[in-house]
C-alpha cells in the first residue's frame, strides 16, 4: 500500500477550485497519454463512474473510478470526494479535500494507490511517481499559476 498526499493553496475562490478539482474529463488534459469518460449521466454524485484510459495501444490499462462520497463545499465547511478505484491493474482510492483559506482555497489530495502484481517493496518509488503526477495534475487543473505547497 502506497499513500502519498499533494496539498496546494490557490487563489481561486473555494466554489471555483472544486469544480475544477471535480471536472473528471479536465483530468486527462493533466495526465500524458490519458483520457476520462464519464459512464454516468448528469452531474456527479455519490455513484458516478468514470474510467480513466492509459496507454497506447495495445499498452494500456484501464483505471475505473466510482464516487462514494461526495459533499460540496457549503458556507464554512470544505468539500470533500472520495474516489475508489475498481480496475484490474490500478487499485486503491483518492480523496479530493477543498476548503477555503484566507487568500482564497487549499486543495488536498489524498491517495492510496496499488497497482497489481507489483510488490510492496516498489511502494517508495510509486509514492514518488504519484506524488510527481498527481501533483502537476492539481496544478494544470487549479491554473498553473502560481501555487504553493500549503504549510
Amino acid at each position: 500500500m502506497t499513500v502519498f498526499r499533494i496539498v496546494r493553496t490557490t487563489s481561486l475562490p473555494v466554489a471555483q477550485a472544486w469544480r475544477r478539482m471535480t471536472d473528471w474529463p479536465a483530468h486527462a488534459a493533466q495526465v500524458p497519454l490519458t483520457r476520462i469518460t464519464v459512464v454516468t449521466e448528469g452531474p456527479s454524485a455519490v455513484g458516478t463512474l468514470f474510467v480513466a484510459r492509459t496507454g497506447v495501444g495495445p499498452a494500456r490499462f484501464d483505471d475505473p473510478m466510482e464516487i462514494v462520497r461526495w459533499e460540496p463545499p457549503e458556507a464554512g465547511r470544505p468539500g470533500h470526494c472520495r474516489l475508489e478505484k475498481r480496475g484490474r491493474v490500478v487499485l486503491g482510492w483518492a480523496e479530493i479535500e477543498v476548503r477555503e483559506s484566507p487568500s482564497g482555497a487549499v486543495v488536498t489530495w489524498t491517495e492510496e494507490l496499488r497497482l497489481r502484481g507489483l510488490p510492496e517493496a516498489a511502494g517508495p518509488v510509486l509514492a514518488r511517481a504519484g506524488r510527481r503526477v498527481f501533483g502537476r495534475a492539481v496544478d494544470g487543473l487549479l491554473g498553473g499559476g502560481p501555487q504553493s505547497p500549503a504549510r
